[in-house]
Protein backbone atom coordinates (compact mmCIF):
# COMPACT_ATOMS: atom_id res chain seq x y z
CA UNK A 1 0.00 0.00 0.00
CA UNK A 2 1.05 3.64 -0.41
CA UNK A 3 1.59 6.06 2.47
CA UNK A 4 2.91 9.62 2.84
CA UNK A 5 5.59 9.92 5.48
CA UNK A 6 7.96 12.20 7.34
CA UNK A 7 11.32 10.63 6.50
CA UNK A 8 13.45 13.54 7.75
CA UNK A 9 12.25 16.41 9.93
CA UNK A 10 11.65 19.67 8.03
CA UNK A 11 11.89 17.80 4.70
CA UNK A 12 9.07 17.16 2.20
CA UNK A 13 6.77 14.22 2.85
CA UNK A 14 7.66 11.20 0.76
CA UNK A 15 5.35 8.68 -0.88
CA UNK A 16 6.41 5.16 0.11
CA UNK A 17 5.24 1.66 -0.67
CA UNK A 18 4.91 -0.48 2.46
CA UNK A 19 3.50 -3.91 3.22
CA UNK A 20 -0.24 -4.08 3.83
CA UNK A 21 -0.91 -4.63 7.56
CA UNK A 22 -2.81 -7.73 8.62
CA UNK A 23 -5.71 -7.37 11.06
CA UNK A 24 -5.46 -9.69 14.06
CA UNK A 25 -7.42 -10.18 17.28
CA UNK A 26 -9.65 -7.06 17.72
CA UNK A 27 -7.78 -5.01 15.09
CA UNK A 28 -9.50 -3.45 12.08
CA UNK A 29 -7.85 -2.51 8.80
CA UNK A 30 -9.63 0.47 7.26
CA UNK A 31 -9.60 1.72 3.69
CA UNK A 32 -9.00 5.42 4.27
CA UNK A 33 -11.75 7.69 2.95
CA UNK A 34 -10.63 11.01 4.48
CA UNK A 35 -7.67 12.25 6.53
CA UNK A 36 -7.58 15.70 8.10
CA UNK A 37 -4.42 17.82 7.96
CA UNK A 38 -3.94 19.26 11.45
CA UNK A 39 -1.64 21.89 12.91
CA UNK A 40 -0.24 19.19 15.20
CA UNK A 41 1.10 17.53 12.05
CA UNK A 42 3.33 20.58 11.61
CA UNK A 43 4.97 19.95 15.00
CA UNK A 44 5.52 16.31 14.06
CA UNK A 45 7.02 17.39 10.74
CA UNK A 46 9.27 19.86 12.59
CA UNK A 47 10.29 17.23 15.16
CA UNK A 48 9.51 19.11 18.33
CA UNK A 49 8.03 22.00 20.30
CA UNK A 50 9.39 25.36 21.46
CA UNK A 51 9.37 25.35 25.29
CA UNK A 52 10.63 28.91 25.63
CA UNK A 53 13.79 30.20 27.31
CA UNK A 54 15.90 28.54 24.64
CA UNK A 55 14.54 25.05 25.41
CA UNK A 56 13.00 22.63 22.95
CA UNK A 57 11.12 19.37 23.38
CA UNK A 58 12.44 16.77 20.93
CA UNK A 59 9.88 14.28 19.63
CA UNK A 60 12.67 11.85 18.85
CA UNK A 61 13.53 11.86 22.56
CA UNK A 62 9.84 11.23 23.31
CA UNK A 63 9.75 8.04 21.26
CA UNK A 64 8.62 9.30 17.84
CA UNK A 65 10.47 7.31 15.18
CA UNK A 66 10.89 7.92 11.46
CA UNK A 67 9.65 7.25 8.89
CA UNK A 68 6.27 8.31 10.28
CA UNK A 69 2.96 8.24 8.43
CA UNK A 70 1.11 11.34 9.62
CA UNK A 71 -2.65 11.68 10.09
CA UNK A 72 -4.74 11.45 13.26
CA UNK A 73 -8.09 12.67 11.85
CA UNK A 74 -9.27 9.67 9.85
CA UNK A 75 -12.48 8.19 8.50
CA UNK A 76 -12.37 4.82 6.80
CA UNK A 77 -14.32 1.75 5.71
CA UNK A 78 -13.45 -1.74 7.03
CA UNK A 79 -11.27 -3.70 4.63
CA UNK A 80 -10.40 -6.54 7.02
CA UNK A 81 -11.02 -7.30 10.69
CA UNK A 82 -9.60 -9.65 13.28
CA UNK A 83 -11.77 -12.41 14.80
CA UNK A 84 -12.63 -10.34 17.91
CA UNK A 85 -13.66 -7.24 15.96
CA UNK A 86 -17.19 -8.56 15.55
CA UNK A 87 -19.10 -5.27 15.88
CA UNK A 88 -17.77 -3.61 12.73
CA UNK A 89 -19.83 -3.79 9.57
CA UNK A 90 -18.58 -3.94 6.00
CA UNK A 91 -19.48 -0.95 3.89
CA UNK A 92 -19.91 1.41 6.87
CA UNK A 93 -17.82 4.54 7.43
CA UNK A 94 -16.11 4.94 10.80
CA UNK A 95 -14.39 7.85 12.52
CA UNK A 96 -11.23 6.72 14.32
CA UNK A 97 -10.37 7.78 17.87
CA UNK A 98 -6.57 8.18 17.55
CA UNK A 99 -5.43 9.11 21.09
CA UNK A 100 -4.68 5.57 22.17
CA UNK A 101 -2.83 4.80 25.40
CA UNK A 102 -1.01 1.83 26.86
CA UNK A 103 -4.23 0.42 28.30
CA UNK A 104 -2.73 -0.45 31.69
CA UNK A 105 -1.88 2.80 33.52
CA UNK A 106 -4.24 4.64 35.92
CA UNK A 107 -5.15 7.21 33.24
CA UNK A 108 -6.10 4.52 30.71
CA UNK A 109 -8.02 2.50 33.30
CA UNK A 110 -9.98 5.66 34.15
CA UNK A 111 -10.90 6.18 30.48
CA UNK A 112 -8.44 9.04 29.98
CA UNK A 113 -6.17 7.48 27.39
CA UNK A 114 -5.29 10.95 26.13
CA UNK A 115 -3.44 11.45 29.45
CA UNK A 116 -1.40 8.24 29.14
CA UNK A 117 2.32 8.70 29.81
CA UNK A 118 3.19 5.97 27.28
CA UNK A 119 0.85 6.80 24.38
CA UNK A 120 0.46 4.86 21.14
CA UNK A 121 -1.45 7.54 19.26
CA UNK A 122 -2.17 6.96 15.58
CA UNK A 123 -0.27 9.33 13.33
CA UNK A 124 2.18 10.08 16.15
CA UNK A 125 3.62 6.86 17.56
CA UNK A 126 1.88 4.49 15.12
CA UNK A 127 1.17 4.91 11.40
CA UNK A 128 -1.64 7.34 10.68
CA UNK A 129 -4.18 8.16 8.03
CA UNK A 130 -2.04 9.75 5.29
CA UNK A 131 -2.20 6.39 3.57
CA UNK A 132 -4.39 4.07 1.55
CA UNK A 133 -5.08 1.91 4.61
CA UNK A 134 -4.95 2.38 8.39
CA UNK A 135 -4.63 -0.34 11.02
CA UNK A 136 -6.70 0.45 14.14
CA UNK A 137 -5.60 -1.61 17.18
CA UNK A 138 -9.10 -2.24 18.54
CA UNK A 139 -12.59 -1.93 17.09
CA UNK A 140 -13.75 0.00 20.17
CA UNK A 141 -11.91 3.06 18.79
CA UNK A 142 -14.31 3.23 15.82
CA UNK A 143 -17.44 5.41 15.76
CA UNK A 144 -20.02 4.70 13.05
CA UNK A 145 -20.78 7.97 11.23
CA UNK A 146 -23.74 6.69 9.26
CA UNK A 147 -24.49 8.76 6.19
CA UNK A 148 -22.37 11.75 7.24
CA UNK A 149 -19.71 13.03 4.84
CA UNK A 150 -16.29 11.49 5.70
CA UNK A 151 -14.38 14.68 4.79
CA UNK A 152 -16.41 16.91 7.10
CA UNK A 153 -16.42 14.35 9.92
CA UNK A 154 -12.69 13.52 9.94
CA UNK A 155 -11.62 16.76 11.74
CA UNK A 156 -13.86 15.94 14.72
CA UNK A 157 -11.24 13.37 15.86
CA UNK A 158 -8.86 16.20 16.80
CA UNK A 159 -10.04 19.77 16.21
CA UNK A 160 -13.60 18.94 17.21
CA UNK A 161 -12.68 16.75 20.16
CA UNK A 162 -10.01 19.16 21.37
CA UNK A 163 -12.33 22.14 21.46
CA UNK A 164 -15.24 20.14 22.90
CA UNK A 165 -13.08 18.84 25.75
CA UNK A 166 -11.62 22.31 26.42
CA UNK A 167 -15.09 23.89 26.57
CA UNK A 168 -16.16 21.18 29.00
CA UNK A 169 -13.27 22.23 31.22
CA UNK A 170 -14.53 25.82 31.13
CA UNK A 171 -17.89 24.40 32.14
CA UNK A 172 -21.54 25.22 31.34
CA UNK A 173 -21.80 27.35 34.48
CA UNK A 174 -19.48 29.82 32.75
CA UNK A 175 -20.01 29.47 29.00
CA UNK A 176 -23.81 29.54 29.13
CA UNK A 177 -23.85 32.85 31.03
CA UNK A 178 -20.72 34.60 29.73
CA UNK A 179 -19.03 34.97 26.32
CA UNK A 180 -15.84 32.97 25.89
CA UNK A 181 -12.82 34.66 24.31
CA UNK A 182 -11.30 32.35 21.70
CA UNK A 183 -7.76 33.03 20.48
CA UNK A 184 -7.23 31.69 16.96
CA UNK A 185 -9.73 31.53 14.11
CA UNK A 186 -8.26 28.67 12.11
CA UNK A 187 -9.82 25.22 11.94
CA UNK A 188 -9.92 24.85 15.73
CA UNK A 189 -11.27 28.34 16.27
CA UNK A 190 -14.14 27.94 13.82
CA UNK A 191 -14.89 24.55 15.33
CA UNK A 192 -14.91 26.07 18.82
CA UNK A 193 -17.37 28.79 17.77
CA UNK A 194 -19.72 26.17 16.35
CA UNK A 195 -19.47 23.72 19.25
CA UNK A 196 -19.94 26.53 21.77
CA UNK A 197 -23.18 27.44 20.01
CA UNK A 198 -24.28 23.78 20.00
CA UNK A 199 -23.67 23.57 23.75
CA UNK A 200 -25.92 26.55 24.41
CA UNK A 201 -23.08 28.99 24.98
CA UNK A 202 -23.53 32.73 25.32
CA UNK A 203 -21.23 33.30 22.36
CA UNK A 204 -17.62 33.75 21.29
CA UNK A 205 -15.35 36.79 21.08
CA UNK A 206 -12.67 35.70 18.61
CA UNK A 207 -9.14 37.12 18.46
CA UNK A 208 -6.85 36.59 15.45
CA UNK A 209 -4.20 38.62 13.65
CA UNK A 210 -5.40 37.49 10.20
CA UNK A 211 -8.26 39.64 8.78
CA UNK A 212 -9.45 36.81 6.50
CA UNK A 213 -9.79 34.47 9.48
CA UNK A 214 -11.54 37.18 11.50
CA UNK A 215 -14.09 37.51 8.71
CA UNK A 216 -14.53 33.73 8.73
CA UNK A 217 -15.16 33.84 12.48
CA UNK A 218 -17.83 36.51 12.08
CA UNK A 219 -19.44 34.48 9.30
CA UNK A 220 -19.45 31.49 11.68
CA UNK A 221 -21.39 33.50 14.24
CA UNK A 222 -18.79 35.08 16.51
CA UNK A 223 -20.03 38.04 18.56
CA UNK A 224 -16.92 40.02 17.64
CA UNK A 225 -13.60 39.48 15.88
CA UNK A 226 -10.62 41.42 17.20
CA UNK A 227 -7.13 41.95 15.80
CA UNK A 228 -4.82 40.42 18.40
CA UNK A 229 -1.91 42.57 17.19
CA UNK A 230 -3.73 45.82 17.92
CA UNK A 231 -2.11 47.80 20.77
CA UNK A 232 -5.50 48.11 22.47
CA UNK A 233 -6.56 44.48 21.91
CA UNK A 234 -7.33 43.95 25.60
CA UNK A 235 -9.53 47.07 25.69
CA UNK A 236 -11.36 45.88 22.56
CA UNK A 237 -12.00 42.49 24.18
CA UNK A 238 -13.40 44.13 27.30
CA UNK A 239 -15.57 46.45 25.19
CA UNK A 240 -16.96 43.44 23.28
CA UNK A 241 -17.78 41.91 26.68
CA UNK A 242 -19.86 44.89 27.76
CA UNK A 243 -16.91 46.76 29.22
CA UNK A 244 -16.13 44.03 31.75
CA UNK A 245 -13.18 41.61 32.15
CA UNK A 246 -13.97 38.16 30.79
CA UNK A 247 -14.73 35.03 32.78
CA UNK A 248 -13.08 32.54 30.42
CA UNK A 249 -10.56 32.44 27.59
CA UNK A 250 -9.68 29.55 25.31
CA UNK A 251 -6.22 29.89 23.74
CA UNK A 252 -5.99 27.74 20.62
CA UNK A 253 -2.62 29.28 19.65
CA UNK A 254 -0.54 28.91 22.80
CA UNK A 255 2.00 31.66 22.12
CA UNK A 256 3.28 34.39 24.48
CA UNK A 257 1.23 37.17 22.82
CA UNK A 258 -2.05 35.23 23.01
CA UNK A 259 -1.62 33.90 26.54
CA UNK A 260 -0.50 37.36 27.68
CA UNK A 261 -3.54 39.07 26.18
CA UNK A 262 -5.84 36.40 27.60
CA UNK A 263 -4.34 36.77 31.06
CA UNK A 264 -4.75 40.55 31.00
CA UNK A 265 -8.39 40.31 29.87
CA UNK A 266 -9.49 37.85 32.57
CA UNK A 267 -11.66 38.85 35.51
CA UNK A 268 -10.73 37.94 39.06
CA UNK A 269 -11.52 34.24 39.42
CA UNK A 270 -11.46 33.76 35.63
CA UNK A 271 -10.24 30.69 33.79
CA UNK A 272 -7.69 30.36 30.98
CA UNK A 273 -7.65 27.06 29.09
CA UNK A 274 -4.59 26.62 26.87
CA UNK A 275 -4.80 24.20 23.97
CA UNK A 276 -2.40 25.57 21.35
CA UNK A 277 1.17 24.34 21.10
CA UNK A 278 2.80 27.19 19.19
CA UNK A 279 5.27 27.42 22.07
CA UNK A 280 7.39 29.87 23.97
CA UNK A 281 7.40 31.02 27.59
CA UNK A 282 4.73 32.70 29.70
CA UNK A 283 4.96 36.46 30.16
CA UNK A 284 2.71 37.06 33.16
CA UNK A 285 3.69 37.81 36.74
CA UNK A 286 3.46 34.81 39.07
CA UNK A 287 2.19 37.01 41.88
CA UNK A 288 -0.84 38.03 39.81
CA UNK A 289 -2.03 34.43 39.48
CA UNK A 290 -3.07 34.14 43.17
CA UNK A 291 -3.92 37.84 43.40
CA UNK A 292 -6.41 37.48 40.54
CA UNK A 293 -7.36 33.93 41.65
CA UNK A 294 -7.00 32.82 38.05
CA UNK A 295 -7.17 29.17 36.95
CA UNK A 296 -4.75 28.22 34.16
CA UNK A 297 -5.58 24.83 32.69
CA UNK A 298 -3.80 22.82 30.02
CA UNK A 299 -6.10 20.74 27.82
CA UNK A 300 -4.81 17.95 25.56
CA UNK A 301 -7.25 16.59 22.95
CA UNK A 302 -9.98 14.54 24.71
CA UNK A 303 -11.06 11.04 25.66
CA UNK A 304 -13.08 8.42 23.79
CA UNK A 305 -16.26 9.13 25.75
CA UNK A 306 -16.05 12.81 24.86
CA UNK A 307 -15.66 11.99 21.17
CA UNK A 308 -18.79 9.86 21.42
CA UNK A 309 -20.66 12.75 23.04
CA UNK A 310 -19.50 15.16 20.37
CA UNK A 311 -20.52 12.83 17.55
CA UNK A 312 -23.97 12.47 19.13
CA UNK A 313 -24.34 16.26 18.79
CA UNK A 314 -23.13 16.05 15.19
CA UNK A 315 -25.59 13.26 14.30
CA UNK A 316 -28.42 15.27 15.86
CA UNK A 317 -27.55 18.16 13.55
CA UNK A 318 -26.61 20.48 16.43
CA UNK A 319 -23.06 21.01 15.12
CA UNK A 320 -22.81 22.46 11.63
CA UNK A 321 -19.74 21.46 9.57
CA UNK A 322 -16.92 24.00 9.37
CA UNK A 323 -15.46 24.90 5.94
CA UNK A 324 -13.49 21.95 4.56
CA UNK A 325 -11.13 22.05 1.60
CA UNK A 326 -10.64 18.66 -0.08
CA UNK A 327 -7.43 17.52 -1.75
CA UNK A 328 -6.25 14.24 -3.27
CA UNK A 329 -4.13 12.14 -0.92
CA UNK A 330 -1.12 12.47 -3.24
CA UNK A 331 -1.05 16.23 -2.52
CA UNK A 332 -0.33 15.62 1.18
CA UNK A 333 3.02 17.42 1.15
CA UNK A 334 1.72 20.50 -0.68
CA UNK A 335 -1.28 20.76 1.65
CA UNK A 336 0.92 20.48 4.74
CA UNK A 337 3.18 23.20 3.32
CA UNK A 338 0.14 25.46 2.85
CA UNK A 339 -0.81 24.91 6.48
CA UNK A 340 2.75 25.75 7.56
CA UNK A 341 2.46 28.99 5.58
CA UNK A 342 -0.85 29.84 7.30
CA UNK A 343 -2.81 29.80 4.05
CA UNK A 344 -5.56 27.37 5.10
CA UNK A 345 -8.90 28.82 6.29
CA UNK A 346 -11.09 26.18 7.89
CA UNK A 347 -9.81 22.63 7.56
CA UNK A 348 -7.83 20.83 4.85
CA UNK A 349 -8.75 17.19 4.30
CA UNK A 350 -7.06 14.58 2.12
CA UNK A 351 -9.50 12.27 0.37
CA UNK A 352 -9.20 8.95 -1.39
Amino acid sequence: MKCYCVVDFHQPLQAREVAMPEARDAEVLLKVRAAGVCHSDIHLWEGGYDLGQGKRLSLKDRGVTLPLTLGHETVGTPHAAGPRATQVQAGRNYLVYPWIGCGACPACEAGRENHCAAPRSLGVYRPGGYAEYLLVPDARYLIDIGDLDPATVAPYACSGLTTYSALRQIGPGIYRDHPVVIFGAGGLGLMAVEILRALGGKGAIVVDIDPVKREAALAAGALAAIDGSAPDAVRQILDANGGKPVQAALDLVGAPPTTGTAFDALAKGGKLVIVGLFGGGATWSLALIPMKAISIVGSYVGNLQELGELMALVREGKVKPIPVHRYPMEEADAVLASLVAGKVVGRAVLTA
